[in-house]
């Protein structure tokens, strides 16, 4: 396995193609070098600039870290203290994608916004540490997002998915798609299999990767389009939503087998992002509604019966219906579908038609929410009574001081 780390500056003319020295891993609290200080401003007769724009968020792998692509170039923050870690801002030009691999210095950028910093048609590999780009990888079409592990970059364009190996931007496999605007695709990131999920050919269907076993298995998920979907970090599990956003499907990945479906609501809603906890027990879900939910399932063999999330009545009654004094059985498919429905356990209300991407923070039963309007939350949800979430933190990252300082560190 590919190990990234720093890059020697002793060469002047390094390979584009970058061959990383595996001797350590930089990481972005100690690598970093110290930024020099932005000048006071001075008064202006003129009109000040408009503040940048927020083009794009993104986790990093383990949720620890989140970036934030901006018209003017992309900043780095930690979740959990929240903090600026770092920002690279370039004369005018727009980042659209930021891919951050766990917290080391390589980063994948792809150019963004009304005046982009590099073609929206290439990948660029950005070593933060020499604070340059170290390689690029160049499409016919405009690249709709990236996606990283320690060994493999993965390359999402409007009908096709490519699989490079990180050590030499090899070209593994090209994967083709259905219309894929927004760049869906998810990588897991155990270090002993490798597994890649994106749509399929047919509406509603989910293509999966499985290297290791050297198979792949198509998943009918929904009758409508692929909205989003999320792998668990093994990738042995795979949560699917479609463009009518009233329910979320459970999917084995290897077996294709259904194993849960929770309902977000009755009314048809897009959804932004799906995300499982690190062990798999919950699962949370925003959508245009505002409202963030989080799921209990039952599908994680390994977390012990104890620990377990318990389920609402409502859910009870879904699961096992002969034990319901209604006796729900009895009227199965007569009663509609929504009545026999596993709803959320825990819920956070937020502005609705905002767009906010979600994930389960380091401490345990904890969410963060992130908001395009520069919004960051981080709350914390009762896993035995549920409802309302409590809100222990609340952040506007757009308005964060610049970059830690290194005696912060």
């Amino acid at each position: 396995m590919t190990t990234l780390s720093s890059f020697p500056n002793s060469n002047p003319n390094p390979n584009p193609n970058f061959h990383p020295d595996q001797s350590q891993t930089i990481d972005f609290d100690s690598a970093m070098p110290p930024q020099p200080q932005s000048p006071p401003p001075h008064p202006s007769p003129e009109s000040p600039s408009p503040p940048p724009q927020l083009l794009q968020l993104s986790f990093n792998q383990d949720h620890a870290c989140f970036a934030a692509s901006m018209d003017n170039g992309f900043r780095i923050f930690n979740c959990d203290p929240f903090r600026e870690l770092f920002r690279r801002e370039f004369d005018g030009g727009g980042i659209g994608h930021v891919e951050v691999l766990f917290r080391c210095n390589i980063l994948a950028l792809v150019g963004g916004g009304s005046h982009p910093q590099y073609p929206q048609t290439k990948v660029m590999i950005w070593d933060d540490h020499q604070g340059r780009c170290i390689g690029e990888l160049s499409f016919r079409t405009v690249v709709h997002g990236v996606r990283l592990r320690r060994d493999r970059i993965i390359v999402i364009v409007e009908q096709k998915i490519f699989v490079y190996n990180f050590a030499d931007l090899k070209l593994l496999q090209q994967i083709e798609t259905v219309a894929n605007p927004k760049g869906l695709c998810e990588v897991s990131q155990g270090s002993d299999s490798l597994i890649v999920a994106c749509p399929g050919l047919h509406k509603g269907q989910i293509r999966v990767e499985h290297y290791a076993a050297k198979k792949t298995r198509f998943i009918s998920a929904h009758d409508s389009r692929i909205a989003c979907f999320a792998l668990t970090l093994d990738g042995q599990l795979i949560a699917t939503a479609s463009t009518k956003g009233t329910l979320v499907r459970i999917f084995n990945t290897d077996t294709g087998t259904l194993l849960q479906e929770v309902r977000r609501g009755a009314n048809v809603a897009e959804i932004f992002s799906l995300a499982f906890s690190s062990t798999a027990q919950w699962l949370a879900v925003s959508s245009d509604k505002g409202t963030v939910h989080v799921f209990g399932l039952k599908v994680n063999s390994s977390v012990p019966e104890h620990e377990k999330p318990q389920s609402s009545s409502n859910s009870d009654a879904a699961i096992n219906p002969s034990n319901s004094p209604l006796s729900f059985i009895k009227f199965k498919g007569v009663l509609p579908k929504y009545f026999n429905s596993e709803w959320s356990v825990a819920q956070f209300h937020l502005q609705e038609g905002s767009h906010y991407t979600v994930a389960f923070g380091l401490q345990k039963n904890t969410v963060i929410i992130l908001g395009m309007d520069g919004s960051f939350y981080l709350c914390q949800f009762d896993p035995e009574h549920g409802g309302e979430m409590t809100q222990l933190e609340h952040h506007n990252f757009l308005k964060s001081q610049t970059a830690i300082s290194e005696d912060q560190r």
